[in-house]
């Protein structure tokens, strides 16, 4: 499975030196990296942990946007990427080779006179881009309102005295650990996710019941799925209300 996102170049990592580069063409890719707002080749991912992952494909181009983020860590903090399962990553690599390998040698085929034809091709292929990433956007945010209009359906059904977000922004991991087991989970994932929900909000407080449901998630096998899904929470809120 391959999926489409947008990384933080800083939870990426490369085993190839950098070294390996030339700096002058480093900066060159940055400077264009910059200008047009981001690379137009995603990169090739795989999952290393949590929201973190290393280069399968698209070395120079990561080098590239890490130097874009030295010279801009506003503007070059982002990069197109698509993230594929550790268990088909040979298939994508050999993919990907032989796709540079059947290329035609773009420098003797394109003229100097048709400049502008390729700026046009280039122009139209970060149209795509962006448009690909803002049906991803658009496909989250729809998400986000179908689980918040189930929680405020529910939440007219709580007593004004339960505050299941204020539980899990505030409760210790130990307490976290305990809640979780007394509504079914065993004492282990119970353990994981406290310890995600934990480090999540370290890193923000959680907004709302939903925005907890789409940032905690934990490793089943080789991929990240989410700790809680949202019918699970509406059943937490609901033991909640009756024994709290």
């Amino acid at each position: 499975m391959i999926d489409f996102y947008l990384v933080d170049v800083k939870n990426i990592t490369s085993d190839i030196p950098r070294s390996k580069f030339s700096e002058s063409d480093l900066e060159n890719l940055a400077d264009m990296i910059l200008e047009s707002g981001g690379i137009i080749r995603p990169l090739i991912l795989k999952p290393t942990g949590l929201e973190t992952y290393s280069v399968v494909d698209g070395h120079l181009e990561y080098y590239g946007a890490v130097k874009a983020r030295e010279k801009n860590p506003r503007k070059g903090e982002m990069v197109n990427a698509l993230v594929t399962s550790p268990k088909i990553e040979d298939l994508v690599l050999k993919q990907a080779t032989f796709l540079k390998k059947s290329q035609p040698n773009e420098k003797a085929v394109i003229p100097i006179s048709n400049t502008a034809a390729l700026e046009s091709r280039l122009a139209n292929l970060e149209i795509r881009i962006e448009k690909q990433i803002n049906e991803l956007k658009s496909e989250q945010a729809e998400e986000r309102h179908r689980i918040d209009d189930k929680f405020n359906e529910f939440n007219k059904l709580i007593p004004r005295q339960i505050q299941p977000l204020k539980v899990f922004n505030t409760l210790s991991v130990a307490e976290l650990v305990l809640r979780l087991t007394n509504v079914g989970f065993v004492s282990t994932t119970a353990a994981s996710i406290a310890e995600v929900i934990d480090k999540e909000r370290k890193k923000k407080e959680f907004s709302s019941l939903s925005d907890l449901v789409t940032r905690v998630k934990v490793k089943k096998g080789k991929r990240l799925v989410k700790a809680i899904s949202a019918e699970r929470m509406l059943d937490i809120v609901d033991i909640w209300s009756r024994t709290l």
